[in-house]
């Protein structure tokens, strides 16, 4: 007989940790927090590759977006 408390392991995220790699910045939790190093220094990159300004002030989202933003700009959003 099964357990009623048994967690299947498709309901688990972490069994499919690329399954839901891709989330919606304006979901985050931690999105209106200060970007990370990682984004700042990869976000600085595509603004000298696009001749756009670079913000230090973005929070994590909104430099996530303006990441995507750049990478199609750029075509380095392109597979």
């Amino acid at each position: 007989m099964a357990d009623e408390q048994t967690t299947h392991i498709d309901d688990n995220p972490k069994a499919h940790p690329t399954g839901n790699a891709e989330k919606n910045p304006d979901t985050w939790t931690t999105g209106g927090e200060e970007m990370t190093g990682a984004q700042a220094s990869y976000l600085q990159t595509l603004c000298e590759e696009a001749n756009e300004e670079f913000d230090p002030k973005l929070n994590k989202a909104e430099a996530s977006k303006r990441i995507d933003e750049l990478k199609n700009k750029t075509g380095r959003g392109v597979s």
